[in-house]
């Protein structure tokens, strides 16, 4: 019952991917528009079920050097950030390149082995308990709706066809399902290994939240708007709050 949740959970993760053929029907400007609040939403979201759920199963479990590994997991997505803007950073100014498609498939590539950690941690946090599996896909789930589009209009940008690119990010996401199951059955002999998976994952939740989509909520043009997407915020923590209970 656990592998079925675990792969339910994550296909309809893959399946947010899609949501780039919002841009067939929408202009680009209504999603603009819209984003911000949806990314402030997201960032409470992260946030909730990283400092409130799963930080305190880390630590029933382990005790208190569950927040070493927490530290850990901040540190581990800084530095593969680091690397892939590097990355793409290098091709981005490489003149013998002369194709933009580079950094498209750069994108992807580095989103499959995101995809690959993503699949590992709720694979992790369903093994911990449903309820806690349940809450960590559901705020994945939200911080995937802003990067698959923003993910989508890279490509866009980089030379891809709508199609194309809908469909190269469709595959990247579904790398989230080889992660899942390389987890749950790699896990299943050593559960003793679940609980440090978790408290590296919530770290990664923490670093997202504060770093990548807080950044995003400090471009509003109107204060006003600004105090509204931290209301949304404090809603997408109680949000979390309410589904773990």
């Amino acid at each position: 019952m656990t592998l079925l949740y675990i792969l339910i959970s994550l296909l309809i993760i893959s399946a947010v991917s899609l949501i780039g053929a919002l841009y067939f029907a929408f202009s680009e400007k209504a999603l603009n528009k819209s984003m911000p609040w949806l990314v402030a939403f997201a960032a409470g979201a992260l946030l909730g079920v990283g400092l409130l759920d799963l930080i305190p199963e880390g630590i029933t479990a382990i005790g208190n050097i569950a927040l070493y590994y927490t530290a850990g997991g901040i540190i581990l997505f800084l530095l593969f950030e680091q690397v892939l803007h590097w990355h793409h950073e290098h091709h981005h100014n490489c003149d013998e390149c002369g194709n933009k498609k580079v950094i498209g498939y750069s994108v992807l590539v580095g989103d499959a082995f995101h995809n690959f950690l993503d699949g590992v941690i709720v694979a992790s946090a369903f093994l911990v308990s449903i309820p806690v599996g349940i809450a960590t896909t559901f705020a994945m789930l939200l911080h995937e709706i802003p990067q698959e589009l923003g993910d989508f209009a890279v490509l866009i940008h980089s030379g891809f066809t709508k199609t194309r690119a809908l469909w190269w990010n469709l595959l990247s996401a579904l790398v989230a399902v080889i992660g899942g199951l390389v987890a749950y059955f790699a896990l299943q002999s050593i559960q003793q290994v679940v609980p440090y998976i978790i408290a590296v994952g919530a770290g990664g939740f923490i670093y997202i939240a504060l770093v990548d989509l807080f950044a995003e909520l400090k471009t509003g043009k109107y204060l006003l708007a600004r105090f509204g997407q931290v209301a949304v915020l404090i809603l997408g923590i109680i949000a979390m709050l309410l589904v773990k209970a």
